[in-house]
Protein backbone atom coordinates (compact mmCIF):
# COMPACT_ATOMS: atom_id res chain seq x y z
CA UNK A 1 0.00 0.00 0.00
CA UNK A 2 1.17 3.81 -0.99
CA UNK A 3 1.31 5.77 2.04
CA UNK A 4 2.10 9.68 2.30
CA UNK A 5 3.39 11.02 5.87
CA UNK A 6 3.43 15.34 6.35
CA UNK A 7 6.51 16.02 7.90
CA UNK A 8 6.75 17.98 10.58
CA UNK A 9 9.62 20.72 11.98
CA UNK A 10 12.31 19.95 8.67
CA UNK A 11 12.53 21.04 4.87
CA UNK A 12 10.97 18.19 3.08
CA UNK A 13 7.52 18.77 3.42
CA UNK A 14 5.89 15.17 2.60
CA UNK A 15 7.35 11.22 2.65
CA UNK A 16 5.90 8.89 0.57
CA UNK A 17 6.52 5.25 0.43
CA UNK A 18 4.98 2.27 -0.23
CA UNK A 19 4.64 -0.40 2.83
CA UNK A 20 4.32 -4.53 2.19
CA UNK A 21 3.78 -5.96 5.80
CA UNK A 22 6.70 -4.33 7.68
CA UNK A 23 8.79 -3.93 4.30
CA UNK A 24 9.29 -0.34 3.17
CA UNK A 25 10.37 0.61 -0.33
CA UNK A 26 10.10 3.27 -2.93
CA UNK A 27 10.76 6.14 -0.47
CA UNK A 28 9.97 9.50 -1.95
CA UNK A 29 10.95 12.74 -0.48
CA UNK A 30 9.11 16.10 -1.48
CA UNK A 31 11.55 19.22 -0.85
CA UNK A 32 14.78 19.03 1.31
CA UNK A 33 18.33 18.35 0.41
CA UNK A 34 17.51 16.44 -2.60
CA UNK A 35 20.74 14.19 -3.19
CA UNK A 36 20.43 13.47 0.63
CA UNK A 37 17.28 12.67 0.88
CA UNK A 38 17.36 10.44 -2.35
CA UNK A 39 20.47 8.76 -0.98
CA UNK A 40 19.02 7.81 2.22
CA UNK A 41 15.77 6.19 0.01
CA UNK A 42 17.90 4.45 -1.81
CA UNK A 43 19.90 2.76 1.57
CA UNK A 44 16.79 1.94 3.11
CA UNK A 45 15.04 0.64 0.32
CA UNK A 46 13.93 -3.07 1.07
CA UNK A 47 14.22 -2.16 5.03
CA UNK A 48 12.15 -3.50 7.51
CA UNK A 49 10.05 -0.38 9.64
CA UNK A 50 12.11 -1.49 12.71
CA UNK A 51 15.36 -1.72 10.71
CA UNK A 52 14.69 1.77 9.29
CA UNK A 53 13.95 2.56 13.27
CA UNK A 54 16.87 1.50 14.63
CA UNK A 55 19.02 3.30 12.08
CA UNK A 56 17.52 6.48 11.52
CA UNK A 57 15.20 7.44 14.78
CA UNK A 58 16.68 10.18 17.03
CA UNK A 59 18.84 12.09 14.15
CA UNK A 60 18.54 15.28 14.64
CA UNK A 61 19.46 17.93 11.77
CA UNK A 62 21.03 21.18 13.74
CA UNK A 63 18.82 22.66 16.23
CA UNK A 64 15.56 21.38 15.07
CA UNK A 65 13.76 18.57 17.51
CA UNK A 66 13.65 16.30 14.23
CA UNK A 67 15.36 15.50 10.77
CA UNK A 68 13.86 14.34 7.64
CA UNK A 69 15.56 10.81 8.65
CA UNK A 70 13.77 10.67 11.84
CA UNK A 71 10.55 11.79 10.17
CA UNK A 72 11.08 9.10 7.96
CA UNK A 73 11.50 6.35 11.11
CA UNK A 74 8.25 8.32 12.66
CA UNK A 75 6.34 7.70 9.00
CA UNK A 76 7.03 4.12 8.68
CA UNK A 77 6.08 3.43 12.46
CA UNK A 78 2.49 5.64 12.03
CA UNK A 79 1.97 3.64 8.93
CA UNK A 80 2.75 0.30 10.09
CA UNK A 81 0.78 1.14 13.06
CA UNK A 82 -2.06 2.55 10.93
CA UNK A 83 -2.20 -0.93 8.87
CA UNK A 84 -1.83 -3.19 11.35
CA UNK A 85 -4.13 -2.09 14.30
Amino acid sequence: MKYSYKTKNVCAMEITFKIDGNIISDIKFEGGCNGNLKAIAKLVDGWTVEQIEEKLAGNLCGRRPTSCADQLAIAVRQAYNAYNN
